[in-house]
């Protein structure tokens, strides 16, 4: 019977040809030529037959013309741009995975779509000036990819757990007790009458306990080893298929023929240990699944406002304090500076709202908003200072899918994904020529052991331990990283760490410390209007010198700001009822190109008022601690670069603190920052950029690998790798070599896992393995390079004394 080329079904009424090819129905037919057209025919190479069979969905989906319907649905809305997620059931392989995130090739108003495997749910944005979501849905239909859409999940999206692989592992589990129990007597050749009376009703119960072990536990494996053959395709689910038939049919022929109690034991063992091994290994990609919960994530800080009970307030008498956002509340007032992310959805309540939604969009062009109107999480402020009401508590994993967007994601292949791909890819022929050669050679020379040896070759090998060393040994660094207060975006930023030759440093806010600034003001004194517009327009800044300032002057009044602007590297702008006030460079507040020399170890803010200079604040730098001794230790084995938006005054100071071969580059605006890390790129070099992903954003975004200092978590850059809390700015050493050793810790693991292979592979062949004993030491195998890694990586940091 032939079988349809898109489903894999059997054409049992109808067989459709076309382009020599089998389909059971037209809607099989007609994905594979929309598939075909749009050239994604590569779908199939993935997996033989991975599609579904298409239901019929005409007016199914009419509802989701009704626009309150599609608000509920909807993540988010804005400038042109919508993003919904569905959850869809039919995701089952990479087929599946690589089909649904090339849908731009489909239709060029969906913009990206992101697949989470082991939810089933994919994340897709598009232009829904262009696209409706009515239409997406019909788009995803057509393929094959119906999303589960209920209208009582609107506002709270089901999960449903996959308990099957449970029940299976349960029944394989008490079938394999149950058939060793059987086989006792014959074990151990126990002559009683009894038993030799009944022996043929134990045989017979152990092949009445095989017939659910191998059809219902093990058939996933004969699946897709049958599907795999029939696409004329090699996967690794091949040989243990072919193992746990040969097995089984020469079972079922011992007993049947009364020759023995057949190899029962060794099936149900068999099956038991695959599926015990499948259920470890779901669970660790699960662990290592992006997807993590939001507390174990990076912590991302936003001002609340209270009361000076420590109550929500809405009166004017206010003070502030910072909190985690997965402690915010519904209700809740909270402020966001210029160049603040949204962490949450909200409503405007104050303020003047320019919102970037790049974050989320990829559009540059900013949109305006007004009081009343609703902001959606990821967008970044870019007008002053607002207050927002939350009206829902945030999914801290709809922001880590923002960071993981492909906007800011850098180029750079795992030189380690690559090899596995590459072993994978090879693996089960060679296994299955290895066997049938081993059966070959036994079958001449001891006919008994030529079955025994087929079938622990076959099962005894497998590529699992070599495809878990690379995620698993990152993924356990990943984690060590985030205990330590360094928050990455993810496993594959910590493979590039360990490349990287240059470091490069900011200065202000980077080297430099907030927390211990002494801060002084020469000039004329400022009025209680000065100082209050002065206040005011530090508040809606994010800059560190801002918020040091800001904190000296919070006792003063706040008033409402009509405009506000902020010329990065400059300085910013305040305008309330008429007044007006500068604050920054000393060119940007008087508006000439003097220039006013600081001494060293100071930094000088200066002010003006109604165009009228006052004076200046003077910052008596405090640089962090350990700065010294992490330049020192970097100096060895990196090129090392300090790179100021500041005059030169700090530069006899800093020569004096860092060791010699240190580049120290001053009056650097933002874009002269990039241009400096694309020069040292186009040189050879791999960059990490370390700064406070202000004014140095885009240097960080074109660096090899860019992190954030921050004493102020509520400052967070979409470009950035990763996020490091101040408080281990000491430890970037140590950071840097844990990621090194950690490549190490991989090729260790990789030659275990090959040595491994030829070891059990030795065994086999030589007929010192029973097929019980190899189905053991398959899942083992990966055990132990879980084990490996997890204690090898544990004990680096011991011995790194990352505390």
């Amino acid at each position: 019977m032939e079988t349809c080329f898109h489903c894999g079904d059997d054409c049992t009424t109808t067989i459709i040809e076309h382009q020599d090819k089998h389909f059971c129905c037209h809607g099989c037919k007609t994905v594979f030529d929309i598939l075909n057209d749009n050239d994604l025919s590569y779908y199939y190479k993935l997996e033989n037959a991975p599609g579904t069979r298409m239901s019929r969905f005409e007016g199914k989906f009419d509802f989701l013309e009704n626009e309150s319907i599609v608000n509920k649905l909807i993540d988010f809305d804005e400038q042109g741009t919508q993003v919904v997620t569905f959850l869809i059931p039919s995701i089952h392989c990479s087929s599946c995975i690589w089909v649904l995130e090339n849908l731009n090739k489909l239709n060029p108003a969906v913009k990206t779509a992101q697949v989470n495997f082991p939810k089933k749910t994919v994340r897709i944005t598009y232009a829904s000036e262009i696209l409706k979501l009515h239409y997406l849905v019909l788009l995803l239909c057509k393929i094959g990819y119906e999303p589960y859409i209920s209208l009582d999940d609107a506002t709270k999206k089901s999960s449903n757990i996959d308990r099957s692989l449970i029940y299976k592992l349960g029944v394989a589990g008490f079938a394999f007790g149950n058939i060793m129990f059987l086989s006792f007597p014959e074990y151990f050749e126990v002559s009683e009458f009894w038993l030799d009376k009944f022996k043929y009703v134990f045989r017979g119960l152990m092949f009445a306990f095989a017939m659910p072990v191998v059809f219902y536990s093990g058939r996933d494996y004969l699946i897709s080893a049958y599907k795999s053959l029939r696409s004329k395709m090699l996967n690794i689910d091949v040989p243990i298929a072919i193992g746990i038939l040969v097995l089984f049919i020469r079972s079922t022929v011992e007993v049947a023929m009364d020759w023995g109690t057949g190899f029962f034991d060794s099936l149900a063992g068999l099956v038991f240990f695959l599926l015990l091994g499948k259920f470890f290994q779901q669970k660790t990609y699960s662990f290592l699944s992006f997807e993590r919960d939001y507390k174990s994530y990076f912590p991302i800080a936003v001002t609340r406002v209270l009361n000076y009970n420590g109550k929500s307030s809405h009166g004017s008498n206010i003070s502030e304090e910072q909190a985690q956002i997965y402690d915010l509340i519904k209700g809740d007032r909270i402020i966001i500076r210029n160049g603040e992310l949204i962490p949450v959805d909200g409503i405007l309540i104050k303020g003047n709202a320019l919102i970037d939604y790049s974050f989320v969009t990829g559009e540059a062009v900013p949109v305006t908003k007004e009081s009343g109107d609703i902001l959606f999480a990821g967008g970044r402020q870019r007008a002053g200072v607002i207050e927002l009401e939350v009206v829902k508590q945030v999914e801290q994993s709809y922001l880590t899918q923002l960071w993981s967007n492909e906007i800011f994601n850098k180029n750079g292949a795992s030189v380690f994904q690559s090899i596995t791909d590459q072993i994978s890819k090879r693996f089960t022929v060679a296994i299955l020529s290895i066997a049938i050669i081993a059966t070959v050679f036994w079958t001449f020379y001891q006919p008994s052991l030529a079955l025994n040896v087929f079938t622990a070759v076959l099962i005894v090998a497998c590529p699992c331990a070599i495809a878990l060393a690379a995620p698993f040994t990152l993924g356990n660094l990943l984690r060590i990283f985030g205990r330590r207060n360094f928050y990455i975006k993810n496993s594959s930023v910590i493979e590039q760490l360990a490349t990287i030759d240059t470091v490069v440093f900011d200065k202000t806010g980077t080297l430099t410390t907030n927390a211990k600034n002494v801060i002084m003001y020469e000039g004329i004194l400022l009025t209680s209007e000065e100082k209050s517009l002065l206040t005011s327009t530090l508040r809606a800044s994010n800059h560190p010198l801002s918020r040091s300032l800001y904190t000296m002057l919070a006792d003063q009044d706040i008033c409402v700001l009509d405009d506000f602007k902020e010329d990065v590297g400059s300085g910013i702008t305040g305008i309330s009822k008429g007044n007006s006030i500068k604050v920054g460079s000393f060119k940007f507040v008087v508006n000439n190109k003097i220039t006013v020399n600081a001494s060293a170890n100071e930094t000088t803010v200066h002010v003006s008022a109604n165009d009228v200079y006052k004076g200046c604040y003077i910052f008596y730098n405090e640089y962090r601690d350990g700065m010294e001794a992490i330049f020192e230790k970097l100096s060895v084995d990196f090129s090392v670069a300090v790179l100021s938006g500041d005059n030169d005054g700090e530069k006899e100071n800093l020569t004096a603190l860092l060791p010699e071969n240190t580049a120290l580059v001053f009056n650097q605006k933002p874009v002269d920052k990039l241009h400096y890390i694309k020069a040292l790129q186009e040189k050879g070099h791999r960059v990490l950029m370390i700064g406070d992903g202000l004014n140095d954003a885009g240097a960080i975004a074109q660096s090899d690998v860019g992190i954030v200092i921050s004493e102020n978590i509520n400052v967070f850059s979409p470009a950035c790798d990763g996020i490091l809390d101040a408080t281990r700015f000491k430890d970037i050493t140590t950071f840097i070599t844990l990621a090194q050793k950690g490549k190490k810790v991989i090729a260790y693991a990789f030659v275990f896992s090959l040595l491994y292979n030829l070891i059990g592979l030795t065994f086999a062949v030589t007929g010192n393995l029973a097929p019980v004993v190899a189905a053991i030491l398959m899942p083992l195998s990966s055990i132990s390079i879980v084990v490996f890694t997890t204690l090898y990586t544990y004990r680096l940091g011991k011995q790194l004394q990352i505390k």
